[in-house]
């Protein structure tokens, strides 16, 4: 049973002097783990007020009706392309997977005409800001394997973007750490304390170190919900890349005290401070089409919203009682742990009665996106294992029918491209069929013609471009309101520059599709075979990435491309025609790659003011900010030091760290630690700690780190060469 707030009377709020722990003291929320099968209608909370649904109803009889219909308009005019004569079972199984891919496309569309009539029809007032808060809530950051410098400069600048509102005694800051780095850790906590050290005790900043990352990012945030969400009314949930202004917080914040039946508000973050081609084209993107796409959802799924996972602000207590995860049946890749538990966690909270919805318009509101081709897939095959994951859970009980259908779409969004695959290789078989098979004139069954596929080229000729039309559609919505606004389409280089760059994006995007749509399908079959993911730090700078390993990646998709351009070739001249923009993208797999990655064709472009956002021609004062202290703590090398050094060297930090560390976890009698006894035999046998930092591998090292005794031993090496001691200052 979850406690309540209420009940537990958490004191004003926690504060941080050098004296004081590094987090307050517990004040905890129980969070059950969830089952998804067994539900019980009486547990779901009645809101407060009963709010008109007439709007959200009508839009989405809009988007699904009109979806449905599109379809059914295109799957007749597929099946009067391939029923010139008696229908074969290949066309019978291209007009299926046609109907699939095309349903998908016609639904994305409806809502981003939603998005855009409502953009283009509707000027909402800037949500005002509150002139006081009465609630306290927890910033919260978890962090894994980071760059310290760019999260701490990112965490400061939002700490004094929140101070300049006037309301930042409201706020306390975490950071929650599952580094598994050992010198990634102690460049952690360096960091924390020089910034503790400099902002003084009022500042309200905590730090904690996970000794195990269990269930990774949700296991995170979920040991802080129980241990100190009591504190809290609201959580505020950070990723690693995340930038948030003052204002927009506080406004969130006070939409949250305001609204006593949300349990989760949303905002849309927009791609900033981003700089190599790939980069600068998501960036482009997300600014021109996001605020299409993310007000039509917003618009039809009203209250019964998503979560992103991050630049949302939560109801602690509400998710205490009913984000708690399930564990699903089975061994990864589509048991165990859920990877995108967001999506889980708003349907449990939905489930419960919490309404979940996002404020489209709220600025100020950032993040940063992958720099490279490879980067998006390697993040991209976790997103996939943990949506097909959801296969698992879109059918669990008492989930609300919105919340089933953001499940479908995250589902499909991964399954899109096996099923475009399959649609390409069916559409070559009948080809093939059509050209060098002949047909079977004395069937068993008597017959008056032969049974031979056939296919109206002109009805075709029009459902591709129907098929185009539905596809870009978002995309010239989005080009549309930038021009029409005349700060937009100013700060993104002019009318001119701003056409060019859709173009070149349209162009790039096209290109790129068949090579992510490979990729995709390869991370699909992958799960389906039983290939775990894991779960690997992202890569959030701008560089580029090794030749070989770009060509090591993509040279399947090239052979690929070649042999499907040769044979399309060969067994008809408009099949080539129709294949070439999928074939053109395989053929340029790697020489796309890497260009992608480079930082100089990205910065090319923003000289010409190609690809700018104005975000980007005018950055928000928060990201300078931000910039700016990076700069600055990359001058303490945080990220550069040996962590076991730094601690072995300085007896300040070794004490400071000493207290940061959790209570010793017991042991139960006779259990053996390997990494333990490792490190303890190393230790006795090392002369110097120059033997101690070559001989102890990494795991070792954080056994060693977590461990008083063992530091100790550490210490009574001998001291180390005068170069070590310097290296460590």
């Amino acid at each position: 049973m979850a406690l309540s707030l209420d009940t537990l009377s958490p004191e004003p709020g926690p504060t941080a002097s050098r004296s004081e722990p590094v987090m307050p003291p517990e004040c905890r929320l129980e969070m059950p783990t969830q089952s998804l099968r067994r539900w019980s209608a009486s547990q779901e909370r009645k809101p407060v007020v009963d709010r008109s649904k007439a709007r959200t109803q009508l839009a989405r009889l809009f988007v699904f009706g009109g979806g449905l219909l599109l379809t059914a308009f295109g799957t007749y005019e597929m099946y009067q392309v391939v029923s010139i004569s008696r229908t074969t079972v290949l066309q019978w199984v291209l007009v299926a997977l046609f109907t699939v891919n095309f349903s998908w496309i016609a639904v994305a569309f409806t809502s981003a005409v939603l998005g855009f009539v409502t953009l283009l029809t509707t000027r909402r007032a800037p949500m005002g800001m509150p002139a006081s808060l009465s609630h306290r809530t927890a910033v919260v950051m978890p962090v894994y394997n980071e760059q310290t410098s760019r999260t701490y400069a990112a965490l400061e600048a939002i700490y004094e973007s929140v101070e300049a509102t006037g309301l930042g005694a409201n706020f306390d800051y975490f950071i929650l750490s599952d580094t598994t780095d050992p010198d990634a850790w102690i460049a952690e906590e360096r960091a924390f304390l020089a910034l503790r050290d400099r902002l003084g005790p009022d500042a309200r900043f905590y730090y904690r170190h996970r000794e195990k990352n269990h269930h990774r990012k949700a296991g995170n945030i979920a040991d802080f919900v129980k241990r100190w969400g009591g504190h809290y009314e609201h959580t505020l949930v950070l990723d690693a890349d995340s930038l948030m202004t003052g204002d927009c917080i506080v406004r969130l914040a006070g939409a949250m005290e305001a609204d006593p039946d949300a349990g989760i508000i949303q905002s849309l973050p927009l791609i900033i401070n981003r700089n190599t081609l790939f980069a600068r084209l998501q960036q482009f993107a997300a600014r021109v089409t996001g605020p299409v796409i993310a007000t039509g959802l917003s618009v039809w799924m009203g209250r019964d919203g998503n979560y992103w996972g991050h630049n949302a602000i939560i109801r602690t207590e509400a998710f205490a009682a009913q984000g708690g995860l399930p564990d699903l049946k089975g061994k990864p890749p589509l048991g165990g742990h859920i990877l995108s538990h967001d999506f889980v966690e708003a349907a449990l909270l939905r489930r419960a009665g919490w309404d979940v919805y996002m404020l489209a318009d709220l600025g100020g509101s950032f993040e940063e996106s992958p720099p490279s081709l490879i980067d998006l897939s390697a993040r991209d095959r976790r997103w996939c294992q943990g949506n097909l994951q959801h296969t698992r859970v879109i059918g669990a009980k008492g989930l609300k029918w919105p919340t089933r259908q953001h499940f479908a779409t995250g589902i499909m969004s991964y399954l899109a491209s096996p099923f475009w695959l399959f649609q390409l290789i069916v559409g070559i078989a009948l080809v093939l069929q059509t050209t060098y098979i002949r047909p079977e004139y004395f069937a068993r069954d008597f017959r008056l013609y032969p049974v031979w596929p056939r296919f109206d080229p002109e009805r075709a000729l029009m459902l591709f471009a129907i098929t185009m039309g539905i596809l870009l559609a978002p995309k010239i919505f989005g080009l549309i309101l930038m021009l029409v606004r005349g700060n937009d389409r100013r700060a993104s280089g002019g009318a001119i520059r701003l056409v060019i760059s859709a173009i070149l994006e349209m162009i790039l995007s096209a290109l790129l599709a068949p090579i992510l749509m490979l990729i995709q399908s390869g991370s699909v079959f992958q799960i389906l075979l039983g290939r775990d993911t894991g779960w690997q730090p992202q890569r959030r700078d701008d560089g580029s990435i090794p030749f070989k390993d770009i060509v090591r990646r993509h040279r399947s998709h090239t052979v690929l491309g070649a042999l499907a351009g040769i044979s399309a070739f060969l067994i008809a001249t408009s099949l080539f025609l129709w294949m070439s923009p999928t074939i053109l993208g395989l053929l340029l797999a790697i020489p796309l790659s890497w260009l992608s990655g480079q930082l100089g064709a990205g910065l090319a472009l923003k000289r010409l003011g190609l690809l700018m956002t104005p975000e980007e021609h005018t950055p928000p004062p928060i990201a300078t900010r931000a910039n700016a202290l990076q700069l600055r703590n990359a001058t303490f090398d945080f990220d550069d030091k040996d962590g076991l050094a730094a601690l072995y060297a300085d007896a300040g930090l070794r004490a400071r760290h000493a207290e940061m560390l959790p209570p010793a976890t017991p042991r139960r009698r006779g259990e053996i630690e390997t990494e333990r006894a490792l490190a303890e035999a190393k230790l006795s046998d090392a002369e110097s700690i120059e033997d101690a930092l070559v001989w102890l591998k990494p795991k070792e090292r954080m056994v060693v780190m977590r461990d008083s005794a063992l530091l100790e031993r550490l210490v009574q090496l001998k001291q180390a060469a005068p170069e070590l001691a310097r290296a460590a200052e």
